[in-house]
């Protein structure tokens, strides 16, 4: 197991049982792509088993948090929780794109902070620590770092990176800012979308999601560390 996975779980507080698990729920298929022959496996069933755990935690912390809301209500409520921008939040904020495993390609196309990989980097953590220490540890994961920011109204804490840009933007007479969809691609089921966010010529920022509103997002987020670091 590298450094950087023993530095994570020290700082998560988690010890894990199997390095080898822990080492695959980071590790991308584009980086196995490019090391056919060792025997590294790429995290994506660990996503698939993560994406279900999270849906089952999630599930029973709603339920014992606000037991007078009805079912329809709970299932909106798991839905802000377990979906993409969410995800990406929980991993920005505990810096899980420094240790993924990625292939030169992705590296060198900005994979590291890409929206759909850190949310299935998430999923894959949750699936990996599962198979390792069982629903009790991932409960204890989750209350740590991802319920406390479910807000009063039962909805992740989230930032709208556009309504700030746009604000910041006005305040210093900066201009009219433009948002553009400038790529889709993937298939039809797992569609991403290329965003860039313009202000006259110039591109203040690009990002991309699963949905039109999340690429916005995260171009608006990539402008306003850009505009702010100059103010630095």
């Amino acid at each position: 197991m590298s450094g950087d996975l023993k530095q994570l779980q020290h700082k998560l507080q988690i010890r894990f049982r199997n390095g080898t698990l822990l080492k695959q729920a980071f590790t991308h298929a584009s980086y196995v792509n490019e090391h056919r022959f060792t025997q590294n496996q790429d995290n994506e069933r660990l996503e698939f088993l993560g994406d279900a755990v999270l849906e089952l935690t999630v599930s029973e912390f709603l339920y014992n948090q606000y037991p007078d809301r009805p079912e329809g209500e709970l299932t909106k409520l798991r839905a802000a929780i377990v979906c993409e921008p969410s995800l990406v939040k929980f991993a920005e904020k505990l810096d899980f794109g420094r240790y993924v495993l990625l292939g030169k390609g992705e590296e060198m196309t900005g994979g590291r902070t890409r929206p759909a990989l850190l949310a299935d980097v998430f999923e894959s953590f949750v699936g990996a620590l599962y198979l390792d220490q069982g629903l009790e540890a991932v409960s204890v994961f989750l209350n740590d770092h991802v319920f406390p920011s479910i807000t009063l109204n039962g909805r992740p804490q989230m930032s709208d990176y556009k309504t700030e840009l746009q604000e910041l933007t006005q305040h210093h007479g900066m201009g009219t800012l433009e948002y553009r969809i400038v790529e889709e691609r993937g298939p039809a089921h797992e569609r991403e979308f290329v965003s860039e966010v313009h202000m006259g010529s110039e591109c203040l920022g690009r990002g991309s999601g699963r949905s039109k509103k999340e690429a916005e997002q995260q171009a608006a987020a990539v402008a306003l560390k850009r505009i702010r670091a100059t103010e630095a």
